[in-house]
């Protein structure tokens, strides 16, 4: 079991992460919404397509722009849709 953890608390865990790039992208029914926030940032992979991104909240604290998910990947990479990595501090392992 993968897990994503940040301030002391689980945000993701999963037996079936993708990893691209050395990132671990979660199934997104494995992710619990509540500590997701929208966030208004977005950045572009020329083989990924679009990123958008979430902060992070628990435990009182906020993660700005620590996870991101491709809405719409490029054909390359597919295998990433409906699915959410995290960086920033959050621990994946």
């Amino acid at each position: 079991m993968v897990k994503a953890t940040w301030n002391g608390t689980v945000i993701a865990a999963s037996d079936d992460t993708i990893v691209v790039e050395g990132n671990h992208y979660f199934p997104r029914e494995s992710v619990r919404d509540e500590y997701l926030r929208d966030s208004a940032t977005i950045s572009h992979c020329p083989w990924k397509g679009t990123a958008h991104y979430y902060d992070i909240e628990a435990g009182g604290a906020r993660n700005g722009d620590a996870a991101w998910y491709y809405p719409d990947p490029k054909e390359a990479a597919a295998e990433i849709k409906d699915r959410i990595a995290f960086w920033k501090g959050v621990a994946v392992g």
